[in-house]
C-alpha cells in the first residue's frame, strides 16, 4: 500500500480548484506530527493557507516559472529554526526532521488524492512577512497543493509539460546506492 502512494506521488503543476477542509488540515497535519525527529523534539511549524488574500500576497514572493503555483487551492508553509531541534557536533536536525515531517505530509496528501508540490522558488523575506512567520525562522519550503487537473496548463514550460506526461527520470540504483563503504 505504501508503494502505490510513493508511486502516485508527483509534483504536477497542472492544478485544478478544490476544496480543502478543516479535516483536511487536520489529517495532513496528524500525519506530519507521526514523523520521527531527534529526541523527540518535533520541530515543524506549518501553515496552511486558504484564504484567498493571504495566497495573492504569497503568489506575489514566487520566483519566475513558477506562475503554475497561483492555481493551488492551498499553500503549506513549512519552517523551523535551529533552535527547536538537536545539534550534535556540527549537524543541526532542524531541516532533515522537518523534511521527515513534510514527507509524511506530502504522502498523506497523495492518500487524499490531492497533489503537495514543494517548491524553493520565492522570495523568503516577503513569504515570511506574508504567513506571519518571524525572521528568525527558516522557511525551508511552500507546499502547493491542488487537484490534478487532466489537461496540462498552457502556461507551463516545455519541459514541464513534458515532466506533466511522464515521470521525469530517476537515477540508476547504483549511483546513489553502496554497500559497506561509499568508493569515493
Amino acid at each position: 500500500m505504501l508503494n502505490e502512494i510513493v508511486e502516485r506521488r508527483r509534483a504536477y503543476r497542472s492544478l485544478s480548484p478544490v476544496e480543502i477542509t478543516l479535516e483536511d488540515i487536520r489529517a495532513l497535519a496528524e500525519t506530519a506530527k507521526l514523523a520521527p525527529s531527534c529526541f523527540n523534539k518535533q520541530p515543524w511549524r506549518f501553515v496552511f493557507v486558504r484564504d484567498r488574500e493571504v495566497l495573492k500576497n504569497l503568489f506575489e514572493t514566487l520566483s519566475r516559472g513558477n506562475e503554475w503555483a497561483t492555481r493551488s487551492s492551498m499553500v503549506i508553509g513549512v519552517f523551523s529554526a535551529p533552535g527547536l531541534d538537536c545539534r550534535v557536533g556540527t549537524r543541526e536536525y532542524f531541516l532533515f526532521d522537518t523534511g521527515m515531517a513534510t514527507a509524511f505530509l506530502i504522502l498523506k496528501a497523495t492518500e487524499m488524492g490531492l497533489v503537495a508540490h514543494p517548491i524553493a522558488g520565492y522570495d523568503e523575506e516577503k513569504a515570511k512577512e506574508a504567513l506571519g512567520i518571524p525572521r528568525e525562522m527558516t522557511l525551508i519550503t511552500l507546499i502547493m497543493v491542488g487537484r490534478h487537473s487532466p489537461e496540462v496548463w498552457e502556461g507551463l514550460s516545455e519541459r514541464q509539460k513534458r515532466d506533466e506526461l511522464r515521470r521525469p527520470e530517476r537515477l540508476p540504483l547504483e549511483k546513489f546506492t553502496f554497500i559497506d563503504q561509499y568508493p569515493g
